[in-house]
C-alpha cells in the first residue's frame, strides 16, 4: 500500500470512528448530579477524587471535602485546597486509622461527627462537589448505617456530585452510585520497603 493510500485509509477509518462517537454523544441528554464510588485494593482512590476537586476548583465552583478515619495530620491536598479560599472546604474530622486508636466507641463518634458535617454540604446548594474520603472505610466497620448514608445522599441538591472513597465499598452504596471505579493493585512500591513520602502519599 502507498504511502497515499495509506493516509486516505486511515482518514476514512478516523471519520467513521468520529461519525459514531459524535452519534453516541449526542444521545446522552441526562444532565444531574453524580454519585462516584472510587474503591478497590489499588493506589490512587482519594487522589482521583481531589483530582476532580480540582476541576471543579477551576471553574470556580465551591468544593467541600470531609476525611473519615484518617487523621488530622499535614497533607499536600489540604494545603493545596486551601489556596482556593471560600471556594473550598477541607475537614479532616478522623483521629486515625482503626488500628491506631484500638477503641471502637471512639472511632464511631469520630465518623458520626464527620458525617454530620458532611450533611452540612449536602444540603448546601452552592456546593457542586463533596468528596467523602474514606467514607468506605467507617461503612465497613459498621460505624455508620445503610440508611443515614442513603438518606443523605438522596436528600442533596440535584446537581451537587458526590465522590466517596475507600476499599471494600459495600454493595448498596455500588448499586446506587452512577459511576464505580476499582483501583486495582498491580505493584506497589511500599512492598519493596519504600515508607510514604511527601507529595506522593501525603
Amino acid at each position: 500500500m502507498t504511502e497515499d493510500a495509506e493516509t486516505a485509509r486511515y482518514r476514512e477509518k478516523m471519520q467513521h470512528r468520529k461519525a459514531v462517537q459524535d452519534r453516541e454523544v449526542a444521545e446522552k441528554t441526562i444532565e444531574k448530579g453524580l454519585i462516584a464510588v472510587h474503591t478497590g485494593p489499588g493506589k490512587g482512590k482519594s487522589t482521583a477524587a481531589f483530582g476532580l476537586a480540582l476541576r471543579m476548583l477551576g471553574y470556580e465552583r465551591k468544593i467541600v471535602v470531609v476525611q473519615f478515619i484518617k487523621g488530622a495530620w499535614d497533607t499536600g491536598e489540604r494545603r493545596a485546597l486551601q489556596r482556593f479560599g471560600d471556594l473550598a472546604q477541607f475537614h479532616a474530622l478522623g483521629e486515625g486509622f482503626t488500628w491506631e486508636t484500638q477503641d471502637r466507641a471512639r472511632d464511631i463518634a469520630a465518623c458520626t461527627r464527620a458525617w454530620e458535617q458532611a450533611l452540612v454540604a449536602l444540603g448546601q446548594e452552592d456546593v457542586a462537589l463533596v468528596v467523602l474520603d474514606e467514607l468506605n472505610i467507617a461503612l465497613r466497620y459498621g460505624y455508620l448505617d445503610e440508611a443515614t448514608i442513603l438518606t443523605g445522599l438522596r436528600n442533596r441538591p440535584q446537581h451537587q456530585h458526590v465522590v466517596i472513597t475507600g476499599r471494600n465499598a459495600p454493595g448498596w452504596l455500588t448499586d446506587a452510585a452512577d459511576l464505580v471505579t476499582e483501583m486495582t493493585l498491580v505493584k506497589h512500591h511500599f512492598k519493596a520497603g519504600v515508607k510514604a513520602q511527601q507529595g506522593v502519599e501525603f
